[in-house]
C-alpha cells in the first residue's frame, strides 16, 4: 500500500496495490498489520455505506464528542472528499485537504479524530464506504457549512449542490464548537 502525505501531516491519501487481469481487479482495501507498519495502528468499530446521485453535498459533519477517526473510499462513481482541521491547538487549525476518489483510482482518505468530513458527488451515481474508530452519536453530531466563506473549500461545484437541511444549516467555523 502507498501512503502518501496531504498538506496536513495527520491526513494519508492511500492507494492499494492493485491486481488487475482480463477477469477484473484485486486489491486489499484493508490490512491491519500492513497499516499499524505504516504507522496507522486503528481500530474500527463501524462500517457505513452511502449512496448519493450527482450535487449530493454531504457534510461538513464531525462529533464534539466520541470524536471519530474515518478511512473513507468510493466503490462506485466519483466524488471530491474533504477534510477540514478543528484542533484549535494545532497550526493547520480551519485548513482544509480535497481528494477525488472514485471506483477508478481506488484511492482511500484516511481522516483523524478532530476533523469535519464531507463529499460532494460529480458522477451521476457514487458509492461511498467508510469505516469509523467510534460510534456514531446523533447527540454529539455536529454540522460546519459547507460554503463557509473563512474556509473557502473549492468544492468545484457547476450548480448548487443539493444539501440535507442539516447541512444547508451548518454553522460557521467562528461559531462552532471545536476540539481543543
Amino acid at each position: 500500500m502507498n501512503i502518501i502525505d496531504t498538506p496536513i501531516p495527520e491526513v494519508k491519501i492511500l492507494e492499494p496495490r492493485v491486481f488487475s487481469d482480463a477477469r477484473g481487479f484485486f486489491f486489499e482495501s484493508w490490512n491491519r498489520k500492513t497499516l499499524a507498519a505504516a504507522g496507522l495502528d486503528l481500530d474500527f468499530v463501524q462500517d457505513n455505506h452511502s449512496r448519493s446521485t450527482k450535487n449530493v453535498l454531504r457534510g461538513l459533519h464531525y462529533q464534539i464528542q466520541h470524536a471519530q477517526g474515518k478511512l473513507v473510499r468510493v466503490v462506485a462513481g466519483d466524488v471530491f472528499d474533504v477534510a477540514v482541521d478543528l484542533r484549535r491547538s494545532r497550526p493547520t487549525f480551519g485548513q482544509w485537504v480535497g481528494v477525488t476518489l472514485s471506483s477508478e483510482n481506488k484511492r482511500m482518505l484516511w481522516i483523524p479524530p478532530g476533523f469535519a468530513h464531507g463529499f460532494v458527488v460529480r458522477s451521476d451515481v457514487a458509492e461511498f464506504l467508510y469505516k469509523t474508530t467510534d460510534y456514531w452519536y446523533a447527540e454529539h453530531e455536529r454540522t460546519l457549512l459547507w460554503n463557509d466563506p473563512a474556509l473557502a473549500i473549492a468544492w468545484g461545484l457547476a450548480e448548487a449542490p443539493i444539501l440535507a437541511e442539516k447541512d444547508a444549516s451548518g454553522v460557521l467555523l467562528k461559531d462552532a464548537e471545536v476540539y481543543p
